[in-house]
C-alpha cells in the first residue's frame, strides 16, 4: 500500500513540475471596468436617422427607374 502512496506522490511531483501550480483567481472587480461614454450628440460614426436619408442610394433610382 505505501507503493501506492509513493506512486500516487511520484506522478503527482511529475505533473507538478511538468505544468507547475494554477493562476491566481482573477477577482470580479478586477475583470469590469467602468468607462465614462461620450455626451449624447452627433458623435463621429454616430447612427442619426434624421440625417441618413442624406446618404441613401439605391441602383433603382440611380437609373432612374
Amino acid at each position: 500500500m505505501n507503493k501506492e502512496l509513493t506512486a500516487e506522490a511520484a506522478e503527482a511531483a511529475v505533473r507538478h513540475t511538468r505544468f507547475g501550480k494554477l493562476p491566481e483567481r482573477i477577482r470580479f472587480d478586477d475583470m469590469t471596468e467602468a468607462v465614462d461614454v461620450a455626451p449624447a450628440g452627433r458623435v463621429n460614426g454616430a447612427y442619426d436617422p434624421e440625417g441618413s436619408w442624406k446618404f441613401y442610394s439605391c441602383l433603382a433610382l440611380d437609373l432612374g427607374l
